[in-house]
């Protein structure tokens, strides 16, 4: 199971080659995740903690060329105590792949800077979205 997000591609996306710039694939990301975050129902970010980006994989495939509607894919790929590691897929319409990859969200204490355990909402949201690992 995966939250899906459509993204519409705007002009402005776009780079010198015609074609999706890379940075912004990683923009289109973050909004997905803001979006899922959005639809837990509970906190996932208070005066008291915060999520933030440990790592970050991106393996494009395919250039996205304007115009074009996308949607992004994202699953569980592994839960521990304090981080999720959150896969994602970047698909065109007609199926076609674009990127995947993944990033490691550390939930933190705002305080401190020190990790926490995840909330709980983004714990039961997390494992509603849990993939096989042979996905």
């Amino acid at each position: 199971m995966a939250f899906v997000s459509p993204i519409d591609i705007r002009w402005r996306d776009l780079d010198a080659f015609n074609h999706v710039n890379n940075s912004n694939y990683l923009t289109f990301l973050e909004e997905a995740r803001i979006r899922w975050f959005a639809t837990l129902g509970e906190d996932w970010l208070t005066d008291e903690f915060a999520p933030v980006i440990a790592s970050v994989l991106v393996n494009y495939k395919y250039p996205i060329e304007y115009p074009a509607k996308v949607n992004v894919e994202l699953f569980t790929a592994a839960l521990g105590t304090s981080s999720v590691t959150i896969g994602h897929r970047i698909v065109g319409e007609d199926g076609r792949l674009y990127c995947d990859g993944q990033v490691v969200a550390v939930w933190i204490s705002r305080k401190n800077g020190k990790p926490i355990t995840l909330p709980d909402g983004v714990r039961r949201a997390s494992e509603l979205l849990l993939e096989d690992a042979g996905h």
